[in-house]
């Protein structure tokens, strides 16, 4: 049975000392061994609560929460792991700010955090916008924090941008680990992350590319599966193919989800948008051409409904190794003939695996709750041996 000095030992075992008052923008800036801190500290969070072993360690605080695209999961992932360590959360709606007046990011960012500890942002739809948005909070408040301004400078964690989308990558990789008994037993497995068609258009491109820049990493065989058109942005291939050579796996990108199906110990089926027309639809915003935003939907629709066949169906899971290979989703997933009239995904294999998909969606409360923890704590080993000494239970019975 595990306890939590196992996971203060495996803490202790790592050089995670740069997390300290940082950031946390794409996985790729981190180290392995920062990594394996999060999912360590994640770990040992969720092993507390699970014993009744209170986890707060703020005793007031804010963590800030704006996103500007819809949100379920991670909307309430951030709420959960900012309650879990004693944070209260604000929502920023910009509608009912003065960010509609003109106010500046600098000001915004400055004047939501005199008693913030965290911000988490999601903002995934613009090419080019949503990771830069993020480092200009991240500068301002860097300098409201060296004027005096601030007593604090708020960690910011990346809830989903036009980039990467890490919180929700590395609650799968949890979720991956776990499945497979273990980091050391993921080398040599294959994964496949493909396109899935889906009715609706403009998805975001931050999952499979930050699939493909996690997962790599672990000595894993990545495939990349999409029709022709739905091109990934070609630097995060680059981090892949660096990543995949530096761990001993490989990554590769094919036009055929047949090919990425066969033999696949971990399949992905997620339907996104084409990298080229995610940054045109970017510039006809920016030109406030709304004419040519209906043309490039209707377009895009079009250009979906070509693609059809592309769906994880019960005989494509057949092919999978020993036709038992592990589902993934981000979720929502769109199910034929459930949510959708042709999906992502047939109803029978969604249904399959509805209870692993739920799992794999209740670790990212952990994953953003250690990513702040890390950022927090210079020291988070003996914090977390001081809340096992306290022994506050969460719920007094």
């Amino acid at each position: 049975m595990k306890t939590l000095q196992d996971y203060i030992d495996k803490l202790n075992a790592l050089n995670f000392k740069d997390m300290y008052n940082g950031d946390f923008f794409l996985t790729w800036e981190k180290t392995d061994e920062e990594l394996e801190a999060v999912f360590t500290v994640a770990d040992a969070l969720r092993f507390m609560r699970e014993n009744n072993i209170s986890t707060k360690v703020f005793e007031s605080g804010l963590g800030i929460s704006l996103f500007r695209d819809n949100s379920t999961r991670t909307r309430f992932s951030f709420a959960s792991a900012c309650n879990l360590l004693g944070l209260e959360v604000q929502d920023l709606d910009e509608g009912k700010s003065q960010i509609a007046h003109g106010e500046t990011v600098r000001e915004t960012a400055n004047m939501i955090s005199f008693m913030a500890d965290v911000i988490g942002i999601r903002d995934d739809m613009y090419i080019g916008k949503g990771n830069k948005y993020m480092h200009d909070v991240v500068d301002a408040v860097t300098e409201g924090n060296k004027a005096g301004i601030l007593e604090q400078k708020p960690t910011l964690v990346n809830l989903q941008c036009d980039i990467d989308h890490p919180t929700q990558c590395m609650a799968d990789m949890l979720h991956i680990i776990h499945e497979f008994g273990g980091v050391e037993n993921l080398k040599g497995k294959k994964l496949a992350m493909t396109w899935a068609y889906s009715p609706s258009y403009g998805k975001p491109l931050s999952v499979p590319q930050g699939v493909i820049g996690l997962m790599t990493r672990f000595g894993m065989d990545v495939v990349l599966a999409h029709p022709e058109g739905y091109e990934v942005m070609p630097e995060v291939e680059e981090v892949a193919k660096k990543n995949a050579a530096a761990s001993g796996g490989s990554y590769r990108r094919v036009n055929s989800m047949e090919e990425a199906f066969k033999d696949a110990d971990i399949v992905y089926p997620k339907s996104w948008a084409p990298f080229a027309a995610m940054e045109k639809r970017t510039d006809l915003y920016g030109n406030g051409d709304f004419d040519g935003i209906k043309a490039l939907e209707k377009e895009l629709l079009a250009q979906n409904a070509q693609h059809k066949d592309w769906a994880c169906t019960e005989e494509l899971m057949k092919t999978t190794k020993d036709g038992k290979a592990l589902y993934l989703h981000c979720l929502p997933a769109d199910i034929t003939g459930v949510s959708c009239e042709t999906g992502e995904v047939d109803a029978s294999v969604f249904d399959r695996y509805r209870d692993p998909l739920y799992k794999e969606a209740s670790y990212k409360p952990y994953i953003i709750a250690a990513m702040i923890f890390l950022a927090k704590f210079q020291n988070p080993q003996e914090i977390l041996k001081k809340l096992e000494e306290r022994n506050t239970p969460r719920i007094l019975k």
